[in-house]
């Protein structure tokens, strides 16, 4: 009876196979077709992503920017497979679309500002208004930029305290890169006594730029008298030297004004309070 039975099953099975093979064949064609789109999906975003990976690090994005891109790049392109991939299998993809795109608004709602300082950390790679080692000032702080990540910069003050700026912040403000030029001007005034001889000042002045070695000569030296302050006469002197030399320079010059101005005895002045008395009749 068992025997029977299995033999009926057998028969109403290859009945059902003969009725719908039509049918089967065409799951398997579709389920055939949507696992070589989600292969053929999955390679070609492998492709692309290290395509894409290898273009960033060529033009010296950052590695971690550039891994980021490539990888999001990879699992958008995965996704959009396996969209194509449901769809051959007869799943209806636009809810699945819209549940997805629901989803990234929320996502993208809820890190906001993430999401934000991300965008500012691209553009900043990108367009390299400063880079590692450059020494910058971001409104709020100065320093010596050690690091630049997705989300934020590392700087490094003269102080030695470390500071993370998030990437937004820097891009909506002023960035001042002291790094970026080879020479840069310096800018000293000098203060002498009213009884001074203002072309002797002024030669003093230029004898002691032309003695320097590290001022560049072939950029303008402006030597000047700038204002007739309330007690002395303010003279104005700029000179460029290399960008490295630049603080070097300044003090070296300021201690040589001093000794060839003492040295010609023109009189540096200071403050002082003439107090005179007067006998009552």
């Amino acid at each position: 009876m068992d025997e029977l039975n299995v033999v009926n099953d057998i028969n109403h099975a290859g009945n059902w196979l003969v009725r719908n093979q039509e049918l089967l064949l065409g799951y398997i064609v579709n389920l055939t077709s949507a696992i070589i789109i989600l292969i053929a999906g999955m390679f070609i975003a492998k492709i692309i992503s290290n395509g894409v990976n290898q273009i960033l690090i060529t033009r010296h994005i950052d590695a971690t920017i550039a891994g980021f891109l490539s990888t999001l790049i990879k699992y958008i392109i995965i996704t959009f497979a396996l969209i194509a991939a449901l769809g051959r299998l007869g799943v209806q993809t636009t809810s699945i679309i819209a549940i997805l795109g629901a989803a990234g608004m929320a996502i993208g709602l809820a890190l906001q500002g993430s999401l934000s300082n991300f965008a500012a950390g691209v553009l900043l790679v990108t367009l390299r208004p400063l880079k590692t080692g450059e020494y910058v000032d971001l409104e709020s702080v100065s320093g010596t930029v050690l690091n630049i990540h997705i989300f934020h910069t590392i700087l490094r003050t003269l102080d030695g305290k470390i500071v993370v700026i998030p990437n937004n912040k820097i891009i909506s403000g002023n960035i001042i890169n002291y790094s970026r030029e080879p020479a840069r001007r310096n800018e000293f005034i000098i203060s002498v006594s009213y009884d001074s001889d203002i072309d002797l000042v002024i030669k003093i002045l230029r004898k002691v730029i032309e003695n320097e070695e590290r001022v560049i000569k072939d950029r303008d030296i402006i030597i000047g008298l700038s204002e007739l302050a309330p007690s002395s006469l303010n003279f104005i002197v700029r000179c460029w030297s290399n960008n490295h030399d630049l603080n070097a320079v300044y003090w070296d010059l300021m201690a040589k004004f001093k000794k060839a101005l003492d040295k010609n005895n023109i009189n540096i002045p200071y403050p002082q309070i003439d107090v005179h008395l007067y006998k009552k009749k």
